[in-house]
């Protein structure tokens, strides 16, 4: 039997859910995408880019003291570091997993044999000019060496007389150690340029 029109049906009637008020459905809109914001920079950080200062004078007159670097992670994720890059590394030596982190120059590459006679960098048997750097290399001679396989050899562009912690005391670097290249000098603005 069919209900007249206008009659309330005799059936169980779902309740009707209140719209959310617009405010409410606005921040849940704004927690989402603040949500998804930090993890695609948390993704990009830990993979692709981060952001490192320079705390030391071993890079004069490249880079100076509290200087922000972008440093570019994936680089040598599908490549490998070359000579001349400036690179972003973990010290080498024993000791905790939280060792510091070192911005260098790459001098050597795996096989090259390097030495540093009255001042002056030789590799391969060729005298280096090194235009990044503003002055000749002030600590003792080194060599001649060749660099392994897997490692590389680091210097700062400060060559003056102990002003740099580099290869020259810690040894050729293991390219598991390098963590990325730093490619663009970012603050202060007026340093802004690629490396």
């Amino acid at each position: 039997m069919s209900e007249a029109p206008g009659t309330p049906s005799s059936g169980r009637s779902r309740s009707v859910r209140p719209d959310r008020p617009a405010w409410r459905k606005e921040l849940w809109d704004w927690i989402r995408a603040l949500a998804i914001a930090i993890v695609i920079v948390v993704l990009l950080r830990a993979f692709v880019f981060q952001l490192s200062t320079v705390k030391s004078i071993s890079m004069q007159p490249t880079l100076y003291e509290k200087q922000w670097l972008f440093v570019n992670k994936i680089s040598y994720k599908i490549g490998h570091p070359s000579r001349g890059d400036v690179v972003i590394l973990k010290e080498p030596g024993e000791g905790s997993d939280k060792k510091t982190l070192l911005v260098k120059r790459i001098i050597g590459l795996p096989g090259d044999r390097l030495e540093v006679r009255d001042h002056q960098l030789y590799i391969n048997g060729a005298l280096q000019v090194e235009r990044y750097t503003d002055a000749v290399i002030e600590d003792g001679d080194i060599g001649p060496i060749t660099v392994s396989a897997g490692h590389y050899f680091v210097m700062g562009d400060n060559r003056h007389l102990e002003s740099s912690k580099d290869s020259r005391s810690f040894g050729e670097v293991p390219e598991s150690l390098i963590k990325g290249r730093a490619d663009w000098i970012i603050w202060p603005i007026s340093r802004w340029q690629s490396l």
